[in-house]
Parts: C-alpha cells; structure tokens; sequence
C-alpha cells in the first residue's frame, strides 16, 4: 500500500502496483547508476536518460518503497517509458525534489 505522506507513489506494471519512494538510499543508487558526482551533476543528467538508466532509476524507486524485485525480474515487465517517466517524476515531486 503506498503511503503518500511518506513520499510513496504507485506504479502499476503488468497488472501489479508498485510502490517506489525517493529515499536516501534510493537516491546514492540513482547518483551510481548515473556516474553523477554532485546533486548539481545528476540534475542535469536526469535530462536526458537512455531506457537502460530509467529503468535502473524506477528500480532503486521501487527498493526505496521496499519493494522486494530484481532488476532482471524489472526489465521482464512490458514497460512503457513514458510511464516510467511519470512515475520518476511524481516520485522526486513527492520527496519535494525538482523532477527530471
């Protein structure tokens, strides 16, 4: 159940709801994932990502939300990429950060 007090936000994927939150955790996976040094770094590159780095960004969301799901299992899913760039930005707007 998503709790959007806590800056949780849903995420339906193949007929399932996911639950992904911007945690701190959530956010050094995305800044390692996206080879980001700085808050400043990643900002501009959440502008431009490839499928391969959306998808890593929805998941370290979806562990965020303590969602238990490999990244393998992820990329599985028939996903819709624009989608997943709603969810990614309803997820950073919740957390009170400038969205991609």
């Amino acid at each position: 159940m998503v709790n959007s007090a806590r800056g949780e936000v849903a995420l339906e994927l193949d007929g399932r709801r996911y639950c992904l939150c911007l945690t701190l955790g959530a956010l050094a996976e995305i800044e390692t994932a996206l080879g980001a040094a700085s808050l400043n770094d990643l900002d501009v590159k959440l502008q431009s990502l490839s499928t391969t780095q959306l998808t890593e960004i929805v998941f370290a969301l979806m562990r965020g939300g303590g969602e238990d799901i490999t990244l393998d299992d992820l990329a599985n899913l028939p996903l819709n990429m624009g989608d997943l760039s709603a969810a990614v930005a309803k997820a950073f707007a919740a957390a009170g950060a400038s969205a991609p």
